[in-house]
């Protein structure tokens, strides 16, 4: 049975994923912060006869996180697949940035990565195998709008997996990246707000415009769990794994589209512009009836 271990299990993606792994048979590690949020995730598996064991784990605590792993190898054994998910947003234009506020972002959604998959990878390496797969984003592969702190943690864990790739492989260690478009999970209504007074309404306005039409598809944290279970078991492993409403649409016509093309877009007077503009580029159309 394959020791699987999920950063923030608590809720959203990493909830539906430690629950359907726990359902596939793997031996299901739920790290979060508060043990005592464990109660939906515990249902979610008694729902289906399975069962994840909960483990106090903050990604942005040195100590937390090797206490956690140690704990684990001492107990079970060493983690065969690590799933790097626990993350935050912060919505912000480049002259809008609080840093501080800004550093804490990366703390999780970057560091809180390499300490967690440096905890893992010495066990992975002495025995010739295992398996870290990364929760990116779209806004991993393109620079959201409105969105320059998050959007550069993602792009730091894109650059991050593709150097663990060719560094692990030598060593039998996979690497996987996931990345979700828009998808239903408590991230986003804790999102919604943007600095103000700012001089860049227009960008917030078609940033919160994309999500609000993403947010109409209803994409559910369970998409993109069966994502990572197919990851898992992919026959023919991939690097990159795009999902949920608009992550084909985005991470392709991003890699198609020129430079010059990109910045044009910003040029746009109108919203009604910048949406005719939008979809153009990437076959999405991101107004709303209220849009």
């Amino acid at each position: 049975m394959q020791r699987v271990l999920i950063t923030g299990s608590n809720s959203g993606i990493g909830r539906s994923t430690a629950a359907l792994l726990a359902a596939r048979g793997y031996r299901v590690y739920a790290g979060m912060r508060d043990l005592g949020k464990a109660t939906k995730l515990m249902e979610a598996c008694s729902a289906q006869g399975a069962e994840a064991l909960p483990v106090a784990l903050d990604v942005n605590d040195d100590a937390s996180v090797r206490d956690a792993v140690a704990r684990i190898e001492a107990e079970d054994g060493p983690v065969d697949i690590l799933v790097n998910n626990a993350g935050i947003a912060l919505n912000a234009t480049v002259e809008d940035v609080d840093i501080e506020e800004a550093k804490g972002v990366f703390e999780t959604n970057f560091w809180g990565i390499i300490r967690c998959t440096q905890a893992v990878l010495p066990a992975m390496r002495s025995r010739g195998s295992g398996h870290v797969i990364n929760i990116s984003s779209v806004a991993g592969r393109i620079a959201a709008i409105g969105q320059v702190i998050y959007s550069a943690s993602k792009w730091a864990v894109e650059a991050m997996s593709e150097n663990l790739a060719q560094e692990g492989a030598p060593f039998g260690i996979r690497v996987s990246i996931i990345e979700p478009g828009v998808t239903r999970t408590a991230i986003l209504p804790k999102n919604m707000g943007h600095p103000e007074p700012t001089e860049y309404a227009d960008a917030y306005r078609r940033m919160l415009q994309f999500y609000a039409r993403g947010v109409m598809e209803n994409t559910s944290a369970d998409v993109v769990a069966g994502v990572i279970h197919s990851a898992i078991e992919d026959p023919a492993p991939k690097l990159r794994y795009p999902c949920a409403w608009g992550g084909v649409e985005l991470c392709e016509g991003r890699s198609q589209l020129s430079d010059e093309a990109w910045v044009d877009l910003g040029r746009c007077k109108s919203d009604d512009d910048y949406y005719a503009a939008f979809e153009a580029n990437f076959g999405l159309d991101i107004r709303t009836p209220s849009g």
